[in-house]
């Protein structure tokens, strides 16, 4: 697993972090909040699993917030019928493979799931994650996961978090591409700017991870919290399961297929179960 040595990781994202008060924050200016560049430049060392030393150094900082697109229609008391009409648009987005309006709209969701104080805010406090309804945000992730092969959604960002970057939010946001690698001779990665030299299509060169984009304006608490809500906590049970599953079908078709009939189970199984069961979190 790699290991991060940094000056100060918090130097690094310090206009990122959070005032825990919420009156400590004053609401920004403009109605559009997404990817604000800034001037602050911080620089830190990279250290590989292979022990290679790089220089990783960030520049002209962009930072991600929420963007309100629309005026909200539906409160945070809305009936269920709205609330799956409102799924019903995130689905028809994703089944369309329109990831941009995806995103938006899975923004939109997410602050009128928190509550009206996100509503009227217009964007959501990490301490507001907790309000919103476990049913309703595995839905959206399932959505995400249905229509991008498994590829996008928070649960894929929470094992890339967790079993993949050791919890390290600059590897992170590396591994699923929310920073790029500059054209340098030395290790040098700079945040993309919103909305274009993000990607909104899904193709093999696509960082597993990518999408939904989430805020980091007022630091990462957000995206930690939403990573660690109870509505992801049996996803990577389920995916096993799942993968469990295949693996017996495919034991079964083996086992038909054969002409050594029992000797056929024998030969496909254990290393078929082997690697099902060994999930490869490795970089």
């Amino acid at each position: 697993m790699a290991t991060n040595t940094y000056h100060n990781h918090h130097s690094l994202l310090h206009h990122h972090h959070h005032s825990t008060t919420h009156h400590d924050i004053p609401p920004p200016s403009t109605a559009t909040l997404f990817l604000k560049p800034t001037n602050t430049t911080a620089t830190s060392s990279l250290s590989s699993h292979h022990h290679h030393h790089h220089s990783l150094v960030i520049s002209s900082t962009k930072l991600f917030s929420i963007l309100p697109t629309t005026s909200f229609s539906s409160p945070s008391s809305s009936s269920s019928s709205s609330k799956s009409n409102t799924f019903d648009l995130l689905q028809q987005h994703l089944s369309s493979q329109n990831f941009r309006e995806a995103d938006e709209e899975t923004r939109r969701l997410l602050i009128v799931l928190a509550g009206e104080a996100a509503q009227t805010r217009g964007y959501v406090f990490f301490s507001e994650v907790q309000f919103i309804p476990e049913a309703d945000l595995k839905a959206i992730d399932d959505l995400w996961r249905q229509h991008s092969n498994n590829r996008f959604g928070y649960s894929v960002q929470k094992r890339i978090f967790f079993d993949k970057v050791s919890e390290d939010f600059t590897n992170f946001f590396i591994k699923v591409g929310w920073m790029k690698k500059l054209d340098t001779e030395v290790d040098q990665f700079n945040y993309r700017a919103f909305p274009n030299e993000f990607i909104w299509e899904l193709n093999d060169d696509t960082p597993e991870g990518h999408l939904p984009l989430t805020n980091a304006l007022r630091g990462t608490q957000l995206l930690k919290c939403i990573l660690n809500h109870p509505a992801f906590n049996n996803t990577e049970q389920e995916e096993e399961k799942e993968l469990l599953q295949t693996g017996m079908a495919a034991v079964e078709a083996n086992k038909t297929a054969s002409t050594g009939g029992f000797k056929g189970l024998m030969d496909g199984s254990k290393p078929l179960k082997k690697r099902v069961l060994e999930s490869d979190y490795s970089f």
